[in-house]
């Protein structure tokens, strides 16, 4: 295994200790201590109810990420969404490559590989990244509303890694 440093600015305040990359403070946790956390709402909640209350938190922060990035960057259409997947995989959520995409149409499709929750859960015959579904549909929901477009969207999970017989996950993004 190769490694590298990070690609992407971090800035630490002297002063308060906030991490910022680009537009956005940021959080460094170990990835134990955030899926422990995720395991346990689960536990108590159900993976079903607590995907729906993610898929809404997620769909509103992609939104307001995707809006403050633009913004920094000068990004418009479809180079905030792959802005949006590069920051994601190297912040270590996953490997996230965009394999179709149609900002006009409101559709995508997105492989997630090295899933941060798989390497967890590992094979367990269900779907573990759920937290990530609302993000795809925010992301794109804020770029069509950049834009002036009445679409809005919806994100599914069509499988996962930690599904048997697949090495990897895929989401899809279409109208409502």
């Amino acid at each position: 295994m190769s490694t590298h440093a990070p690609e992407m600015p971090i800035l630490v305040d002297d002063e308060t200790g906030v991490w910022t990359t680009d537009a956005l403070p940021m959080l460094y946790v170990p990835r134990h201590f955030f899926v422990n956390n995720h395991i346990g709402i689960e536990e108590e909640l159900g993976a079903e109810r607590y995907a729906e209350i993610l898929y809404k938190a997620g769909y509103k922060s992609a939104w307001h990420w995707c809006e403050k990035e633009a913004e920094c960057h000068g990004l418009v259409g479809v180079e905030v969404y792959e802005h949006y997947m590069k920051r994601l995989s190297q912040r270590g959520w996953g490997l996230f490559k965009i394999e179709e995409i149609d900002v006009d149409a409101g559709t995508a499709r997105v492989r997630l590989d090295h899933s941060a929750f798989v390497y967890v859960y590992g094979k367990c015959g269900r779907k573990v990244d759920y937290m990530f579904t609302g993000w795809f549909a925010g992301a794109m929901d804020q770029i069509l509303a950049a834009k002036g477009s009445p679409i809005r969207t919806v994100a599914e999970q069509v499988y996962g890694a930690s599904e048997e017989g697949r090495d990897h996950g895929l989401f899809v993004v279409k109208p409502l």
